[in-house]
């Protein structure tokens, strides 16, 4: 498994149209290019184990759709997603049970507290009670929330339900852990210890796939940075490319000439 690329994207394309896509269409156009909106416009990339990256670009760029069709929520019009080597579409179930996923909009359950959030993802992975309980205990030391393990979480500040959600990915010990704005609304402290925990979780081999708007952050902890624009990947930079240039020149100079396309 080692040998084979973590994430494979290749050719990717996601198309609505606007009377598909809660917008109106022109009367008798609605086949026209003119009518399509190509969110995500033929893309390709590969992602390693023990390598974050991150998919830099403003809001709307296509960073949370293209999240959306590697985990299964949504389907490409064309092109193909694969996890080790794992068509997502074809193999739903084991790629599933090999991922972690926190999008924007995920939320812990409220009325639950930390730990029965954490057994309650056991649960549904099949993880034996004794075995998810262990894992519950281990993973609320590490993100330093076992003190407030009895809480409920409806209680817990932002930055500890962000570290929860993380936990409740992980509760399944995944390969690839997929996180779509995981520092966004935390405060600055919060930020860094989350992006701490992700540069633990990299040197433990696993496959970081990282959406932010934060040039900044994603600066700060990337091994790669994909940069996105209207549905396109106009570059792929490593970091030592960093070195050389900083990556607000980068990313300014990749927008403009993204324009002239």
């Amino acid at each position: 498994m080692s040998k084979i690329e973590a994430i494979t994207v290749e050719n990717l394309k996601k198309y609505f149209t606007p009377s598909k896509h809660g917008g109106k269409a022109k009367k008798g156009k609605i086949n026209t290019k003119e009518t399509i909106i190509k969110a995500v416009d033929n893309i390709s990339f590969k992602v390693k184990k023990g390598e974050i990256f991150g998919f830099l670009g403003p809001n709307g760029a296509g960073k949370t759709t293209t999240i959306r069709m590697l985990t299964g929520v949504l389907k490409p019009s064309k092109g193909t997603t694969s996890i080790f080597g794992l068509d997502v579409w074809k193999n739903p179930i084991p790629v599933k049970q090999i991922i972690g996923n926190v999008p924007e909009e995920a939320n812990v359950y409220l009325e639950l507290s930390g730990l029965q959030n954490l057994t309650f993802i056991g649960e549904l992975y099949e993880i034996p009670k004794t075995d998810r309980l262990e894992r519950a205990k281990v993973l609320l030391k590490k993100f330093e929330l076992y003190e407030n393990r009895n809480m409920k979480s409806i209680k817990y500040s932002r930055g500890m339900k962000q570290r929860l959600l993380l936990c409740m990915a992980l509760m399944s010990n995944p390969e690839i852990l997929f996180l779509d704005e995981p520092t966004s609304g935390l405060d600055p402290k919060s930020a860094k210890e989350f992006l701490d925990q992700l540069q633990r979780l990299r040197e433990q081999g696993k496959a970081i796939l990282m959406t932010t708007h934060d040039i900044f952050r994603a600066k700060l902890i990337a091994d790669r940075v994909g940069i996105m624009k209207q549905g396109r990947l106009v570059a792929v930079r490593k970091k030592q490319d960093f070195k050389h240039a900083d990556l607000e020149e980068i990313y300014m100079h990749e927008m403009q000439a993204a324009e002239t396309v």
